[in-house]
């Protein structure tokens, strides 16, 4: 098997380091990847984001299966143009992707299915935002309309705070384009946890439970960030709380594909606010997390490389997913002024097996 991974962080890392472990995986290779995955996998020097460029590769090299590890090209489209072409390719396609792309998308289709989540309003002009959030109760949610690498969300306790943040996003354009309409919830009180799904667009297998820590510093201080660290499984997800995401969120998620036509398959995540065993859904992302990926692939027992294959030949109903009974965790360094401005290029060292 040649297998081709797009992406070039940490959840790339974990997914070339889990696939290489399948016997059958003759040749893989990471786009554009890094350092860290030169271990486990050849490295492309293609950019996630140059589809037509990525799309050669795994021609020419004849790949039989692609894992798309980022957001950004599942938004712009790589599974429809590989699929196009006949490649078989792990993610949901440009359609479906809208459920991380596009915050009011989300919140439109949660509301449309009675899924569980904060009350909202979304906004393209910036006085309107303004006077919304001026009248709205503290704390208020913003959230920047597309993606944002994670960064792109903050929990305002005074309304000066909320104006600064609308502004940046909507007049000074941070994010681009991704700031340009607004997304402004209630704020949902609990504890947060990640909740995985993978789909074939016909068998859903949901995976063990995991945490992610968004803040920058201790104590949940300091700006949001692309996630700081994680561990699996998360205590707060008991049985009954289990029952009442599936229940309560899933199935409603995926009745609504069905009724809508959507044909989603990969991965879903939800990140969830759970209070006395209630989930509510902060967000759906249609990748794996990152960090989340890293604990929750090295908890797998299953084959991996299977899971992948077999959900992207919509071959899920057979396979047995099975867990080791340990904890995992991971921490995340990240090198000075992230996540506002970090200084790139450094050199990691000193560090041991």
């Amino acid at each position: 098997m040649k297998v081709l991974v797009v992406g070039s962080g940490g959840r790339e890392h974990a997914i070339c380091w889990a696939v290489s472990r399948n016997k059958s995986v003759k040749e893989l290779y990471c786009a554009p990847g890094n350092g860290g995955i030169s271990e486990v996998a050849e490295i492309v020097k293609i950019g996630s984001e140059n589809l037509n460029e990525l799309l050669d590769f795994a021609l020419n090299k004849k790949i039989d299966l692609t894992i798309v590890g980022p957001e950004n090209p599942l938004s712009l489209g790589i599974v429809d143009l590989f699929r196009k072409n006949h490649l078989l390719i792990f993610g949901p396609n440009e359609y479906s992707s809208q459920l991380e792309s596009s915050k009011e998308f989300s919140k439109l289709f949660m509301d449309k299915y009675g899924v569980p989540t904060a009350t909202f309003s979304s906004f393209t002009d910036f006085d309107s935002a303004k006077r919304y959030v001026n009248k709205h109760s503290l704390p208020v949610v913003i959230k920047a309309n597309g993606l944002a690498a994670g960064k792109g969300v903050k929990v305002c306790n005074s309304y000066d705070e909320a104006n600064i943040f609308l502004q940046s996003l909507m007049e000074d354009k941070i994010f681009s384009k991704s700031g340009e309409k607004v997304v402004v919830e209630s704020f949902l009180d609990g504890e947060e946890a990640s909740f995985f799904v993978f789909t074939d667009g016909q068998t859903i297998l949901p995976l063990d439970s995991s945490q992610d820590h968004k803040r920058l510093l201790d104590d949940d201080m300091g700006p949001n960030t692309g996630g700081m660290g994680a561990y699996s499984p998360a205590p707060i997800i008991d049985s009954e709380t289990r029952e009442n995401i599936m229940n309560e969120i899933v199935g409603p998620v995926f009745d609504g594909f069905k009724k809508e036509g959507i044909d989603y398959t990969g991965i879903l995540y939800i990140g969830l606010m759970i209070k006395n065993k209630k989930p509510k859904v902060v967000e759906f992302n249609c990748r794996f997390g990152d960090p989340e990926a890293q604990p929750l692939l090295y908890r797998m027992q299953s084959d991996i490389f299977e899971l992948f294959y077999k959900t992207a030949k919509k071959e899920l109903k057979d396979y047995v997913l099975q867990w080791k009974n340990s904890f995992s965790v991971t921490v995340v360094l990240a090198s000075k002024g992230y996540p506002e401005k970090s200084n790139l290029g450094g050199t990691i060292s000193q560090l041991s097996n």
